[in-house]
């Protein structure tokens, strides 16, 4: 017995038990009221293939056996069409694939049409991070946050390329289209932190294009919708330099922005801090706190000599804090 894949008694082993042990083996655990649905169909498909399977094979190798050539002078009879059997393995296949067809077409409609009363998050994905935006205004980078137990419908748009947001614990899956909005809902029925992905293509660091999905209760929410979430603060507190370690990775600086000095499509930030920018209208400015908060605010403002004015605004996508803890980190990049 293999702990927590093989049933815990094997003696009692049925059809409930089976279906545990395939869902542990092929399938995440299921996080909304949606994925049982979706769980549901995979597993009647996978049932029809393993009867087929047994059959087909099974029936290769008895008449590969019954009726194997015996001797040298064995000839192969003259075989009559058998019109039941034609008519059988026709008309059963037929029932069961429109069996699946209109399965799957119910659960589809039922996962297309959101509730009226969804919580609506506006997702923009771009090369090569997440941004999502709350009914509020509220922005987060590479980190979604939702209520539990209510619908939410997300409504989807690329800044750049194709890009697909997967949740796999969901069973949800929808392309991102330049140009225009696609969307999905789910609803979540457990609280915790979830895996969001790229699934299209979408460049150099399209494997790196991840993101968290935190599902947390009304009062919960309520108060990260207010004060963003405590962990925040407490790891400020801790070591804001970190802290801004950690937001450069998640919310995409790495992907402009090298630490090492190597030339990127943005300034790098291995000492940068003290140094005299020069723009393209001419100007220039010191690398201080307001500089470092205006190019994060207003990167339009200010364009650095030699780099194309590519930098999206993060004004309303991060907070105050976040940004201050990006400024202890870069003063410790010399």
């Amino acid at each position: 017995r293999v702990q927590g894949i093989w049933p815990a008694r094997p003696r009692k082993f049925g059809i409930r038990k089976m279906n545990e042990l395939i869902e542990r083996i092929f399938l995440p655990p299921r996080s909304s009221s949606h994925a049982a649905n979706v769980d549901n169909l995979f597993m009647f498909c996978t049932y029809l293939s393993i009867i087929f399977f047994v059959i087909v094979a099974g029936a290769a190798i008895y008449f590969a056996w019954k009726y194997k050539r015996k001797s040298e002078n064995d000839k192969t009879p003259h075989i009559e069409h058998n019109l039941t059997l034609e008519i059988v393995w026709s008309v059963v296949p037929l029932i069961l694939v429109m069996i699946v067809f209109f399965w799957g077409l119910t659960d589809y409609l039922v996962a297309r049409v959101a509730p009226n009363d969804s919580f609506e998050v506006q997702v923009t994905a771009k090369k090569w991070l997440w941004e999502f935006q709350y009914p509020d205004g509220t922005k987060s980078i590479n980190r979604m946050y939702v209520p539990l137990g209510r619908p939410i419908r997300v409504v989807m748009t690329s800044d750049d390329v194709l890009h697909s947001f997967f949740l796999k614990d969901f069973r949800v899956k929808q392309d991102i289209v330049p140009g225009r909005y696609t969307d999905l809902w789910f609803q979540a029925t457990n609280a915790g932190v979830y895996d969001l992905q790229c699934t299209e293509y979408c460049g150099k660091d399209h494997s790196k294009m991840l993101a968290k999905v935190n599902v947390m209760g009304p009062a919960e929410y309520a108060k990260f919708l207010a004060e963003g979430p405590e962990e925040l603060k407490k790891a400020f507190a801790e070591n804001p330099a970190k802290l801004g370690a950690e937001v450069y990775a998640n919310a995409g600086c790495q992907s402009c922005h090298s630490v090492d000095g190597s030339k990127n499509q943005g300034p790098t930030w291995k000492g940068i801090w003290g140094q005299v920018h020069q723009f393209t209208d001419g100007t220039s400015a010191k690398v201080d706190e307001n500089y470092i908060q205006n190019s994060i605010i207003n990167p339009q403002g200010q364009i650095v000599k030699g780099y194309e004015p590519i930098m999206p605004t993060y004004q309303g996508a991060l907070r105050d804090i976040e940004i201050k803890a990006l400024i202890a980190y870069i003063k410790t990049l010399q």
